[in-house]
C-alpha cells in the first residue's frame, strides 16, 4: 500500500473520530425576558462559528459543514496560540465598520478576510474535556481565564447582568443588531433567546 493511501486512511479515521459540536442557536423571543437568573449578550452580524483545535490542527465549522479555516487566517493564528492541547469555542466571526459595529456585508463580499475576529461567547471543550454539561457561567469564566488578555483575531463576547428590557433599549440605541440572552446557572445551552 503507497504511503499516500496510508495517509488518507489515517486522516478519514481522524475525521469519523471527531466529535461533533453545534452551535447553540437562539430561539426568536417577543420581548426581553425579565426577573432574576439571565445574563444578555450582544449579538454580533457575522458567521457563526464552532472554532475547533486539537492539537496542530485547527478547524472552523460552519452551521452548515463548511470549514473556513483558509479563509480567516487571523483567527486561525489566534485559535492555534492558545496554551492548550484542544479547545471547542462557540462564536461569531465578524468584521466591524469604523464606528466598531459588526457589519455582515464585510464579510459576504469578503472585504476584510484578513482582519475578522472571533467573538467568543461559549467554550464547549477543553483539553478532551466535554464542559457542554457545565453552568453556563462557569463555562464563561474558563473562556475568559484562557483568553487572558487580548489577542489579534480573537475577543470574549462580554455579557451583561441587569433588566432584560434596559439593556435591550440601550443596545438598540447602539445600533446592535439584536441581544442575545440565556439562561444564568442552566447546564445545557439550549436556553437562548435572541429578540430582534
Amino acid at each position: 500500500m503507497s504511503e499516500v493511501m496510508r495517509e488518507l486512511r489515517r486522516r478519514l479515521r481522524a475525521e469519523r473520530s471527531l466529535p461533533r459540536y453545534a452551535p447553540c442557536l437562539p430561539r426568536p423571543a417577543k420581548v426581553p425576558p425579565s426577573g432574576p437568573g439571565w445574563i444578555h449578550e450582544i449579538k454580533h452580524d457575522g458567521f457563526r462559528l464552532i472554532a475547533q483545535r486539537d492539537g496542530a490542527s485547527t478547524r472552523l465549522m460552519t452551521r452548515n459543514g463548511y470549514d473556513f479555516v483558509g479563509r480567516f487566517p487571523l483567527v486561525v493564528a489566534a485559535i492555534s496560540a492558545l496554551p492548550v492541547r484542544s479547545c471547542v469555542i462557540d462564536g461569531e466571526a465578524i468584521a466591524c465598520d469604523e464606528n466598531g459595529l459588526s457589519v455582515f456585508d464585510l464579510l459576504r463580499y469578503q472585504r476584510r478576510d484578513q482582519v475578522v475576529t472571533l467573538c467568543a461567547f461559549d467554550l464547549l471543550e477543553l483539553n478532551g474535556k466535554d464542559l457542554r454539561r457545565q453552568p453556563i457561567e462557569e463555562r464563561k469564566r474558563v473562556l475568559a481565564k484562557l483568553l487572558g488578555s487580548e489577542h489579534l483575531g480573537i475577543a470574549l463576547n462580554q455579557h451583561y447582568e441587569g433588566d432584560g428590557a434596559i439593556i435591550y433599549k440601550h443596545a438598540c440605541a447602539l445600533g446592535c443588531e439584536v441581544l442575545y440572552l440565556r439562561s444564568w446557572g442552566r447546564r445545557i445551552a439550549l436556553d437562548a433567546l435572541s429578540i430582534g
